[in-house]
């Protein structure tokens, strides 16, 4: 979709409608399925189909190193939608990108012990990581762009996450 970029993000975000996530693929895997979509906070949204797209990998692949395998090839998958996607709405990082936080999530999720306290814990720590973007994840979110760089600082944000669970679960 070769469309006129916008003048700024809000044109981008009137921009972003169902027409426009079913006009082109990318459009739909990067808005998460339309998860992006909703007016307040896409990003916990999406961070929330996180688990059903756990789930289905958990379907999918039943050991840890095929679940990342899988978890590596929608990054790249990600990386194209997201770049896509947000060249065509002249932002590279449009809030309604989700694919980032659904992926990074699902990650968490390989490593988070079973059990509803433990998957909110994960939630909770993935959602403050990703929104406070402590060091190297702002200045990673500063100077990377397009796909890599949407889908990467929620990488890091995941990583962090991860960490302080596996520090929870040595303390718990």
């Amino acid at each position: 979709m070769n469309d006129p970029s916008p003048a700024n993000g809000k044109e981008a975000a009137e921009r972003a409608t169902v027409r426009f996530l079913l006009a082109h693929p990318a459009h739909l895997v990067a808005f998460g399925f339309g998860s992006g979509l909703v007016p307040r906070a896409p990003g916990t949204a999406g961070t929330v189909l996180g688990l059903p797209f756990f789930w289905l990998i958990e379907i999918v692949a039943a050991d840890r190193p095929n679940q990342i395998a899988l978890l590596v090839a929608a990054f790249l998958v990600g990386v194209w939608a997201c770049a896509r996607t947000g060249r065509a709405l002249g932002v590279a990082d449009h809030g309604g990108i989700v694919w980032d936080e659904i992926v990074a999530f699902a990650l968490v999720l390989v490593f988070t012990p079973s059990g509803g306290l433990w998957i909110a814990t994960a939630f909770a720590l993935f959602r403050l990581f990703d929104i406070l973007k402590p060091w190297p994840i702002r200045s990673a979110d500063a100077r990377l762009k397009n796909g890599f760089g949407v889908m990467f600082d929620d990488l890091l944000a995941a990583i962090y996450a991860i960490a302080a669970l596996k520090g929870l679960q040595w303390l718990a």
